[in-house]
């Protein structure tokens, strides 16, 4: 029997587990970091326009929670009393390795049993997350402008027909803590 000499084996060895070494998953230990979700932290003024021409006004309030595997965007209408509310987390699978977006609103459970799973597109400085409803498709682009420094979010849905806008949000910082 030959013997494979050891100052062989052993830089195989390290190269081969190395080359094998498994993606990050996800756990206690292994925080979300991302650069571009790092720029939307803050508090905003959205103005959000529906496909139907209405306008309302939110503010919201963004930052990392829950061990920093979420960024959690917290919208409050500015009405008074507020008409809508809701609580958006976006966070990330590693082993899937895409993002997830979980949606909670005013509106009750039925419009939030769908997750959004979303890609990076990192020349246009945004995020796709698509929700494959039971009614239909829902598709929402969140996107940072580098210029301005500013967020859009679009949304669209398809139901029976062509893709319609649901609406466009346009985020702009607030001076001060809503």
């Amino acid at each position: 029997m030959k013997r494979f000499p050891l100052f062989i084996a052993l830089p195989l060895f390290a190269v081969t587990m190395s080359a094998q070494s498994p993606t990050p998953s996800d756990g206690r230990d292994v925080k979300f970091e991302d650069p571009l979700l790092d720029k939307l932290v803050g508090n905003w003024r959205v103005v959000r326009k529906f496909g139907d021409g209405r306008t309302t006004e939110n503010t919201v309030r963004v930052g990392w929670v829950l061990n920093h595997q979420f960024l959690e965007l917290h919208y409050l209408d500015v009405a008074t009393p507020p008409q809508y509310e809701a609580m958006a987390f976006i966070g990330f699978d590693h082993k899937m390795s895409r993002y997830v977006l979980h949606w909670l609103d005013v509106f009750g459970g039925r419009g939030s049993e769908v997750i959004g799973y979303g890609t990076l597109d990192e020349a246009a400085h945004s995020i796709y997350f698509t929700f494959n409803n039971p009614d239909g498709q829902f598709m929402n682009v969140y996107a940072f402008d580098p210029a301005t420094k500013n967020w859009t979010s679009v949304m669209r849905q398809k139901s029976k027909g062509p893709w319609s806008i649901f609406a466009e949000d346009k985020f702009t910082p607030l001076a001060s803590k809503p």
